[in-house]
Order: structure tokens, then sequence, then C-alpha cells
């Protein structure tokens, strides 16, 4: 189960004054369990059954069974919210079985779509076109581009290869029924950024051999932790009642940093999470995140010596799930020191060493997550996204809506004629 420390030497925040914000905002707690009228249809989420029940999930894997059956390769075409939750976890946790997975529909450079599209040369392989309203344009390109080559491929078998992901009744489903392609249900009362527990995420997740059923039973755990008991005890409150509480201090940038590579990807989920939620009304912290140790001699210079305008968020792997010791070695390299020890003694000694340090300079929380598995990983799709939705509400914005995504679309439509 998770768990969550704060620490800063200066004392810029309070216990009294975190225990007093959690008290004080304990209403707004108690409405998010019971989920507010007025984002109904936002909220799926909440109950993971509801997109992630036994029925879908045994659809997911039989699907899933299918397309790993027969393709080397799976594209998913989406961008954002509809591909960032599964590959933080594929590129995660993904073993040595089942197809590559490749992603499209996420840029518009002729570049990148050609370096991914080479992959695809002599393989087998399948796509998954996700888009909830199907009128985002890269997604809707990169789809064009796929069922071209599949068809020029496979001819009339290439029908049973396409998969789309939308809304029921959206103009992809007509698609889908039109010419044969597999539909699956993106969830009508969940945005992109939501998605994670739902055939949105859950699809590529299987194909790619990942334990869904685990990952859903952990966001079900956190579900329970979450919504039960005192507004004292709750991490995703306390999370989101110190984010406020830095942020009225002056702190404009949240960092999320870890000393696990694994986390890379998921990084990006918890960017768009944030970003999108909380960047409107003028106001909203701003997400970045940290890859240690490596960024520890670049960013890390910034975050001991530079201005103060960074809190870090850590998350810090209690159990690794991997070991590789240093053997003793006759040369004279000036490191003898390390001789017999495992890489990941000397990792923990360099995240508790990095803690301390730049506690002196800024405020640090830690959140500590017992292993890195499919079940962790659905712990902290359900504690974020949760803890999202307390911290918009204490900011006092919409944490649902995304308005300043469409500014830009208006200009880039009319200038391809649409």
């Amino acid at each position: 189960m998770l768990t969550l420390d704060y620490l800063d030497k200066h004392n810029r925040v309070s216990e009294y004054e975190i225990k007093a914000s959690m008290s004080e905002n304990a209403d707004i707690l108690d409405i998010a369990k019971k989920g507010e009228p007025r984002y109904s249809d936002s909220l799926g989420w909440l109950d993971p059954d509801e997109w992630a029940g036994e029925d879908t999930l045994d659809h997911i894997e039989k699907t899933a069974a299918k397309i790993r059956a027969a393709a080397d390769s799976f594209v998913i075409i989406g961008v954002g919210g509809s591909n960032n939750s599964a590959r933080s976890v594929i590129e995660a946790l993904q073993g040595d079985d089942g197809p590559e997975i490749i992603y499209m529909g996420n840029t518009l450079s002729p570049h990148a779509l050609n370096r991914e599209l080479k992959k695809l040369e002599n393989k087998s392989f399948c796509i998954d076109c996700i888009a909830k309203n199907f009128a985002t344009l890269e997604p809707g390109a990169s789809f064009r581009i796929l069922r071209e080559i599949l068809y020029q491929r496979y001819g009339g078998d290439a029908a049973w290869r396409i998969m789309a992901t939308g809304t029921p009744n959206s103009a992809l489903e007509a698609l889908c029924n039109d010419n044969g392609y597999t539909f699956l249900s993106f969830p009508t009362n969940i945005g992109g950024r939501y998605t994670a527990v739902s055939s949105v995420g859950l699809l590529p997740m299987a194909v790619a051999g990942i334990d869904i059923r685990a990952l859903v039973s952990g966001a079900k755990t956190m579900r329970t932790c979450l919504l039960s008991g005192e507004a004292k005890d709750n991490i995703a409150l306390r999370y989101a009642c110190i984010r406020n509480l830095l942020y009225r201090r002056g702190y404009r940038l949240e960092m999320l940093a870890s000393f696990e590579p694994q986390y890379r990807w998921f990084f990006k989920w918890w960017i768009q999470l944030f970003a999108e939620s909380e960047g409107k009304d003028g106001k909203g912290l701003f997400p970045v995140a940290a890859e240690y140790s490596e960024e520890l001699h670049s960013v890390g210079q910034y975050v001991q010596d530079g201005e103060s305008l960074i809190f870090e968020t850590f998350l810090h792997v209690k159990e690794p799930d991997s070991t590789l010791t240093i053997h003793t070695d006759t040369m004279v390299d000036g490191f003898a020191y390390l001789d017999g020890k495992d890489f990941s003694e000397i990792n923990e000694a360099a995240f508790k060493a990095t803690r301390i340090a730049h506690s002196q300079k800024l405020p640090c929380l830690t959140l500590g997550v017992d292993r890195i598995n499919a079940e962790s990983f659905g712990e902290l799709f359900y504690f974020f996204q949760f803890a999202c939705y307390l911290s918009g509400s204490i900011l006092g914005i919409n944490p649902f809506d995304q308005p300043g995504v469409e500014a830009y679309k208006e200009r880039m439509f009319a200038s391809l004629g649409k």
C-alpha cells in the first residue's frame, strides 16, 4: 500500500498547517467520495467496476489473446490520455514474449511516423485506434496511413486486424460497423486522462502480456483505502492539501522524481493528468519530472542551487525487483568501497542522500510504493486521479475539463481547410 511522507528542514508548511487544511477540506473529500452531480459525465473512473468489471475484463483478455496469437506487432493509435497510461505500464513491465508495441497517432512529424512505420516492415500487425470523439487530428491521420498499409498487405483479411476504441454511437463506431472492424467502448463518462482502468488502457496492456486483473485489483484496493476512514488519515487528501499549501507559499512547479527508470513513461501520464486538470483560470502548479540518478548531474544542480520555485515529490520503490552485485576487483580503480555491494543498495543510498540534501533547500514529499508491478500501477493510477480531483477542487477549478486544449485546434483546422 502507498505511503506518504513530508520532509522539509525549514518547515515551510508545518504539520499543524497540514492537519488544519485536511480538517478544513474534509467536506471536499466527503463530496468527492460520493461523486458530485455536476461532474457526473466525468466520474466513471471513481468505481473501477463500472468500466473494468468481469465481463469487460473477459472480453479484453479474449481480444488480446487473438492479437497475441496472430501479430508480431500491435500499434496503439492515440494521443495523450489515449496512450499514456498503457505506455507507462507496458514500458515498465512488458517481458520478452508477445507482440512489439508501437505507438502512433501521437505526432505529426513525418520523420517520427516513418521511423515507426519502418518497424512494421515484414511484420504481421494489428492496430487499435483510440479516439473518444474521433475528431483529433493526430490519431485520425495515423489511422488512415495504417489502414491503407493493412489493406495493401492483407486485402480482405485486413478488417479483423483493425480495432477502434471510441464512444458508442459515434462516427468511429459507425465506421467499424460498416467495415467489420472490432469496436470497444471508450467510457462515455470518463475524460481521456482518467481512462487507465478501462478498455482504453487495459486492451493494449493485455496485448503486451500485463496482468490487467492485478492492475484493476490494485485500483480497487486504493479505492477502498481512500473512500473509507476519516479525513485525517486520507493520504490523497494529505497530498492535495500539501500541494495547495505550497502553491499558496509561492511554489509554482512540482517535480515528480524517481530513481527507477521504469517510471519514465509514468511521468508522462502524471504530467498530463495534473497539467490538463489544474492548469486553467490562471492557476495551477506546473508539473515536471526528473529521472534520477542521471538527472542529478543536470537538473539536480538547479534543484540544489537555483531559484526556489520547485517542490519535489519522490516515487520511492521499497522493494526493488532486480539485483546486481559488484564483485571484488583486484585492479586499483578507486572504487573498492563498492566491493560486495548490490546496485539496489547503492541506488537506495543515492535516494536517501538526495532527499536529505534537497530537503535542505526545498520541500520534499515521498510517495512510497511497495514494488513495481501491475498491482502497484493500479494503486498509483487511482491515487493520483483521486488526489487530482481533490486538489483541483481545493484550488477552485474544474479538474475534468480542458478548454485551453481547443485554442490551437480552431486555427489549425482552418489552415488545413476543415
